[in-house]
């Protein structure tokens, strides 16, 4: 079924529109780059799943997430440094068969992030 992910900002009760996300293959030595975008209105990928069915496989996996960066487009002042910079949320797809939805919770002093459907 393929791969996405949904961010929500908690601070604002909004979705996090404008967000960075750079998402990674993390099985070999160094982590490979597979995809960067900016997420759109609704704080999802605006060409759809990360991956595809054909795309996803067995494997482990980064979500990166520019938080910071994040917070101060929409004016918010943040401490120097930062509490949370960049999430870097790792995990592992058993079964590429299925839909993996990784979504995140965040605001500029906390984040939450679950296996969605």
């Amino acid at each position: 079924m393929g791969l996405s992910t949904h961010v929500l900002d908690t601070m604002h009760g909004t979705p996090a529109a404008g967000m960075q996300v750079a998402l990674y293959a993390t099985d070999g030595a160094q982590p490979r780059c597979l995809k960067q975008l900016v997420l759109n209105q609704d704080g999802r990928n605006p060409d759809g799943l990360l991956l595809d069915h054909t795309e996803l496989q067995r494997g482990t996996y980064r979500l990166v997430f520019d938080v910071a960066a994040y917070f101060k487009a929409r004016g918010v002042v943040l401490p120097e440094p930062n509490f949370l910079d960049q999430v870097s949320l790792d995990f592992g797809v058993a079964e590429p068969q299925q839909h993996y939805h990784v979504p995140l919770l965040v605001s500029p002093w906390s984040y939450s992030t679950y296996r969605g459907s």
